[in-house]
């Protein structure tokens, strides 16, 4: 990103920061850490030498919410040790969805609640903390259908690993899966242009990323929302590719609905794209996807499956799925266990389905219980557990470049092509010689378990 060509700001005060939820909040949370930075403000780890304790949240499921409610419970004994001087700032999606202000009742010990569309002014909302105001300004700050995304020009702060950078490329939906609260909170699609990804990619490669994660909600919607433009990811793909140097460009996530024979071709004619694709598919029953507003038939998926594998060798799929929506019986779970049994999927994360209030889905009839669609989704990830360590036994004697993430004395920690940073596998490297964190090293695979791999440096490094 580009500097902040102001002078620096004197710090005066701290700000310890917890950042929930999944890497598209993450990337918010450094942008909110970009510009307490030039707003004079520091940041700092240990909350005891903060000034202001801020939680960016998540509020997706239920159990986001209950972990948001924690930490700010963390945050409230944290203040009682200095009131007059402790500041406490929750911020992001929890405040959009909480659209009857539930939490702010229960925590009036919070100094600021700041939504998405406040990021940009989270600094100065914060200085006015310590100045005295003429009073009567609300302290919970939302917009009900936000549109902010940053741009090449946010200041922001990246704390990733240094070679890591997430590069999000739109906000927000419009695929409205009946399930599904994002829509109410994030707003609908809104994407950057090409020219404003591109020019923040010119800044990073420079710096030492090498694995730019492209990120939205559905990249696979980029520029749906500007189809004037003639933007598609699949454009987008094209430009990003053409710089110079080694390095990964990883997606997530996709849709099925949305992929083009364009989109598949661009991937696979790329030198830099990854064979890896993270593609949420959530059932494979007509009825469940119909009652999902999937707006994909379990016939599209199976071709599509079929496509990208034959059009783009060694592809790694990432998928997950929900357990226990309405009118899921044993038929429909049995069916699904069944797609799950047949397609051998390289990475699977289940989840168990939630009544989010304020969707479609909570008010249909047919309820599963949550006991039996919790048991479900264990079912679906013992027997991706079975199907997990198999795959990765195979691997054994195979030869890989990998990423390493970090170097510690006899080994070293790196992944494949397969593996998105803190979700999918690892492998664990004896060191024998010089390797560096952030660089890229030829391994050979020689053991494995459900969701790691071991592996030696090969003796040929050609990369």
């Amino acid at each position: 990103m580009k500097k902040n060509r102001k002078s620096a700001p004197v710090i005066s005060r701290n700000v310890h920061i917890v950042s929930l939820g999944c890497p598209k909040n993450f990337v918010d949370t450094e942008v909110l850490a970009g510009g307490l930075l030039v707003s004079g403000w520091g940041i700092t780890m240990e909350p005891d030498e903060a000034d202001v304790f801020m939680i960016n949240t998540c509020a997706f499921i239920p159990p986001a919410r209950d972990e948001a409610r924690e930490v700010i419970s963390e945050a409230v004994e944290w203040k009682k040790a200095d009131p007059k001087k402790r500041r406490i700032l929750v911020c992001g999606c929890l405040i959009q969805w909480d659209k009857n202000e539930t939490f702010k009742a229960d925590f009036p010990e919070v100094d600021l609640w700041s939504g998405i569309d406040q990021i940009p002014n989270v600094g100065a909302r914060l200085n006015s903390l310590y100045e005295k105001q003429p009073g009567g300004e609300s302290n919970f700050l939302r917009t009900d259908v936000p549109k902010y995304i940053y741009n090449e020009q946010t200041p922001r702060l990246k704390l990733t690993l240094n070679h890591i950078a997430y590069v999000k490329i739109s906000e927000g939906c419009d695929n409205r899966c009946a399930y599904c609260s994002i829509p109410s909170i994030r707003g609908g699609l809104h994407s950057r242009t090409i020219a404003s990804i591109k020019k923040e990619v010119a800044d990073l490669l420079p710096a030492g990323t090498k694995e730019l994660i492209l990120i939205g909600q559905d990249v696979t919607a980029f520029g749906h929302d500007r189809k004037a433009s003639g933007e598609t990811l699949a454009g987008l793909i094209r430009e990003l590719d053409g710089f110079e140097g080694k390095y990964w460009i990883r997606l997530l996530y996709t849709h099925p609905a949305h992929f083009s024979d364009e989109l598949i071709d661009a991937v696979a004619a790329a030198k830099h794209v990854l064979p890896y694709i993270d593609m949420p598919l959530q059932h494979i029953s007509d009825g469940i996807l119909r009652r999902m507003g999937r707006k994909v038939t379990a016939a599209q998926i199976r071709a599509l499956l079929d496509k990208l594998r034959s059009k783009i060798p060694g592809i790694a799929i990432r998928t997950t799925f929900i357990t226990g929506l309405p009118g899921e019986g044993d038929t429909e779970f049995r069916e699904l266990e069944e797609f799950v049994r047949e397609q051998k999927f390289h990475r699977v994360g289940v989840f168990a389905y939630y009544p989010e209030p304020g969707t479609p889905a909570a008010d249909m009839a047919d309820r599963v219980s949550e006991e039996v669609a919790e048991k479900r989704a264990g079912q679906i990830m013992d027997l991706q557990a079975k199907i997990s360590l198999k795959r990765n036994k195979a691997l054994a004697g195979k030869t890989f470049d990998v990423i390493v993430d970090s170097v510690n004395g006899d080994y070293a920690v790196g992944r494949t092509y397969m593996d998105a940073p803190e979700i999918d596998n690892e492998v664990i490297i004896a060191v024998d010689r010089d390797i560096e964190a952030g660089e890229f090293s030829r391994i050979t695979i020689t053991g494995a378990d459900v969701h790691e791999l071991e592996g030696e440096i090969a003796e040929e490094q050609h990369l």
